[in-house]
């Protein structure tokens, strides 16, 4: 059976290259991001290799915009099995001065986003009894990981482990909620520094977005190994 994968934030980085592992796998893929230009030309790239990839503008901190790409691709007939929640925001800076509009923006973006889209989307898959999420988070948001990194962003990361968490509580059948840590990865939010190349820091998510009746529900998981929450 041919599945459908939809990954907010598939415009660069981790996000592009989820779409491009996963239709190569055999996935149709439903790349969104917020700037149509950016987006576009995405899809155009992916599709000059010959996959199969349909574009849609998607603001993640606006649920009401999740609610209408789900009408909007129910319409054509179109039902999504993976949802990979990569869009994220990396604001700097401490408790005391980091701005609140950013503190605001990267709760929105990093964890309220995946808690639209996945309002928008898992009800369709409980429906049909069968559905993967993937939520990429990071060790920074890891409480057992001692939370490090920029105070929005380490916050907004472990709010989305506690959305992961429920969502895996709630679902039912062959549907399945994991989070994944990609690692540092040489993205344009990781910079050129960093250790692991994009195709590496996709690897985790694609596994948890592929994962069989039996694989697990609920955990954190890098380079294919559970990790602390």
């Amino acid at each position: 059976m041919i599945r459908t994968a939809l990954v907010t934030g598939g415009n660069r980085g981790i996000g592009l290259e989820v779409c491009r592992q996963l239709g190569r796998l055999g996935h149709r893929i439903v790349l969104t991001a917020r700037r149509e230009d950016a987006g576009r030309a995405a899809r155009s790239m992916l599709e000059g290799e010959g996959l199969t990839v349909r574009f849609e503008p998607l603001d993640v901190t606006r649920e009401d915009h999740a609610l209408g790409c789900a009408a909007r691709l129910a319409a054509d007939g179109v039902q999504v099995d993976v949802l990979v929640n990569d869009a994220g925001i990396y604001p700097e800076g401490g408790c005391f001065d980091t701005p609140s509009a950013s503190f605001r923006a990267a709760l929105e973006v990093n964890a309220l986003g995946a808690l639209w889209t996945c309002r928008a989307f898992v009800p369709g898959m409980l429906a049909r009894g069968f559905g993967r999420v993937v939520n990429v988070s990071s060790d920074y948001g890891s409480f057992g990981a001692g939370l490090e990194g920029p105070a929005a962003y380490s916050i907004s990361k472990a709010a989305l482990g506690a959305i992961t968490v429920k969502l895996a509580q709630e679902v039912r059948g062959d549907v399945k909620v994991n989070g994944a840590h990609p690692g540092w990865v040489r993205t344009e939010m990781g910079g050129p520094n960093a250790h692991l190349t994009v195709e590496q820091g996709a690897d985790t998510i694609v596994w948890l977005a592929t994962l069989p009746a039996d694989g697990p529900n609920g955990g954190l998981f890098h380079r294919r190994t559970p990790m602390p929450w």
